[in-house]
């Protein structure tokens, strides 16, 4: 088993050393910019890349795949951060564990789906769906740059966070409250020990509190909007002048070349012109130096309450990654003629965002953009990932403290860039010739995903378009269906040539399409529309492929009403999974005796033929069958 899963193939390392390479190159300035978007700074975002694209290519199942934070797994992860850290009072050094230990469920919950062999349902996601959220991931990053491409941080405008200290005063004394009831010792009669705890509460304290009240209400793309006229009047021209120069160069070097990243470019020149000519600049958060450890308290500080309520949050963060990393690999299909293992693959993606956990990482997946760029740039197998991996570790033991000096407004442009490269234009300019359902499913994603919480906007999308398709597939059944004279549906092929003395007797019913919860209510009209002359009926099953457990009853009810109605039914070319669900209940043989059940239309004409015969039955020669 080792051997295959570490089996290389040499014979491309030239290509893939490149690939690695330029993939790398391309990686590192997204990677700090989402990890400054996530709220656990720029070494978060590196350590999540280095360690999510060596192990993800080590043990996927796509060989040319580059894996790293993206911009739909930063979203979300933005959001449980937020979260959270709010839970901690703000203090994210608090409630890092509590963060840490829920992406670790998430690379696991990854590692799960890939064993339970559910990597290739994962393309079953409606295309409205995965558009309104793309989109709704763009808007998000986008607007929530605007503050930092502005220069404006919530915390530091004294006038706006002063309006939150009556609020943290009270969460603070409510928070002591709450500590002397775990301890057993609030009275009612005797608040003496609240207020010794409470007069040790300082000016700072406060402030603190008043401070995260604050950001959390300017949070995400209403927050931001709330904020943004004060953002507006307090612009910091040199940090907006950085960010624009940043969107410009990404933008304008593009049409030079596109062989160099423009992103590297743009973070290169603003970076080095802000700190050579001494620029008083905002830079990023300082990045570690040295070796990344492991956050250890992930395992001793394990509290199942704190990650409690973020247990479906996580599963969302899992599901996501497994489609967006799923995406990319369809892509690099298509680029390189080759088939990706989408199982390996998610628990290669699961074992690189769990690891990238224990060390302070933020989750990812794979990357389209750098995973095209491997491949333009000559890499053909996993090592190329593995080289990319390796060559942001470098970066970090050798240049972490360069980079410390970055400045925040440059990421933020940099953000901006992506926010508006990862919108589905596509979609939104398809929605003028878009069926007005599947519009009305990417619009409410969109707006849901934007304003409200992405985990439960994409589940009510999924839910709608399940809906909506289950709606369209019985009402087609139910139509193709339907109950029809002869003279104005023609009948099957083998339905030609009924002998003239058995037509008056018979009624044939087709079924065209599973029976399931969406097509019932039609079906069981069926004993309701058949013709009281009618003895026989025929029901053709031969292109009923599926049968669900609605289908079922209704087919015993509607079988019930004719039998009691003294009609004789009589089933042709029943397949293997409705017989059986049929036999499980006995309808068969119970209502209709195996007699009745023919494999093809002809074995059942010969049989009432010769019962009619046996009989002495009369004919009717002018009159036709009945044909659904």
């Amino acid at each position: 088993m080792l051997k295959k899963i570490f089996d290389f193939d040499f014979r491309h390392i030239r290509g893939d050393f490149f690939g690695g390479i330029t993939a790398g190159i391309v990686a590192l300035p997204l990677a700090l910019a989402f990890g400054v978007s996530s709220g656990l700074g720029p070494s978060a975002g590196l350590y999540g890349a280095i360690f999510i694209s060596f192990f993800a290519a080590l043990f996927g199942g796509t060989n040319t795949q580059i894996s790293g934070p993206t911009a739909p797994m930063t979203a979300v992860s933005m959001v449980i951060i937020a979260g959270i850290v709010a839970a901690f009072d703000g203090d994210v050094s608090k409630a890092l564990p509590a963060i840490l230990t829920v992406f670790l469920l998430s690379g696991l919950m990854q590692i799960g789906l890939g064993f339970m062999g559910l990597g290739k349902y994962i393309k079953y996601i409606p295309y409205p769906v995965v558009s309104g959220f793309m989109t709704a991931i763009g808007v998000i990053i986008l607007v929530t740059q605007i503050l930092p491409a502005v220069g404006y941080y919530v915390k530091e405008d004294a006038t706006y966070v002063e309006q939150y200290k009556p609020a943290a005063e009270e969460i603070i004394l409510e928070n002591i409250l709450k500590d002397e009831a775990g301890e057993g010792i609030l009275v009612l009669e005797d608040f003496k020990e609240t207020i010794r705890r409470a007069e040790l509460v300082t000016p700072a304290d406060i402030a603190k509190e008043s401070q995260t009240l604050a950001a959390k209400e300017a949070s995400g793309v209403i927050g931001t909007f709330k904020v943004l006229p004060r953002a507006l009047a307090n612009i910091n021209w040199l940090e907006l002048m950085l960010a624009l120069a940043t969107i410009f160069i990404i933008y304008g070097f593009k049409r030079i070349t596109t062989k160099i990243p423009s992103a590297l470019v743009a973070l290169l020149v603003v970076s080095g012109v802000a700190y050579g000519f001494g620029l008083n600049y905002r830079p990023i958060e300082a990045i570690p130096e040295g070796l990344p450890l492991p956050n250890w308290e992930i395992i001793t500080g394990f509290n199942l309450a704190a990650i409690t309520p973020y247990i479906f949050t996580a599963l969302t963060l899992a599901l996501l990654g497994a489609i967006d990393s799923l995406l990319t690999s369809v892509v690099a299909d298509n680029m390189t003629k080759t088939r990706h293992n989408p199982n390996k693959e998610l628990v290669g993606q699961g074992i690189g965002n769990s690891i990238a956990a224990v060390f302070g990482g933020i989750p990812g997946a794979g990357a389209t953009i750098r995973t095209v760029v491997n491949i333009n740039a000559g890499g053909k197998t996993r090592l190329s990932g593995m080289i990319a991996g390796v060559l942001l570790f470098v970066i970090l033991l050798a240049l972490g403290p360069v980079a410390s000096q970055i400045p925040a407004a440059v990421l933020a442009g940099i953000l901006i860039t992506v926010g508006i490269g990862v919108m589905d234009w596509e979609g939104l300019k398809a929605i003028p010739h878009m069926p007005r359902a599947e519009v009305m499913i990417m619009l409410v994603v969109l707006v849901l995903s934007s304003v409200w919480n992405l985990v439960y906007a994409v589940g009510i999308g999924l839910v709608i378009a399940s809906l909506m398709f289950m709606q369209k597939i019985g009402d087609l059944t139910a139509k193709r269906s339907d109950v029809k004279p002869l003279a104005k549906e023609k009948g099957w092929t083998d339905e030609v040539g009924i002998p003239k003395e058995i037509q008056d007797k018979i009624f044939i019913k087709h079924i065209k399409g599973p029976l399931f919860f969406g097509s019932t209510s039609e079906f069981q009209q069926l004993s309701q529309q058949i013709e009281d002359y009618s003895e026989t009926v025929i029901i053709r099953l031969d292109r009923m492929q599926y049968m669900d457990q609605s289908g079922l009853y209704a087919m015993k009810d509607v079988l019930t009403d004719l039998v009691n109605n003294n009609n004789r039914v009589m089933l042709v070319g029943i397949l293997e999974q409705p017989e059986y669900m049929m036999e499980r209940i006995d309808i068969i043989p119970d209502l209709i005796p195996e007699k009745h059940i023919f494999k093809d239309f002809k074995s059942c004409i010969e049989y009432i033929k010769n019962e009619n015969s046996e009989a002495g039955g009369g004919t009717n020669a002018n009159a036709n069958p009945q044909l659904a």
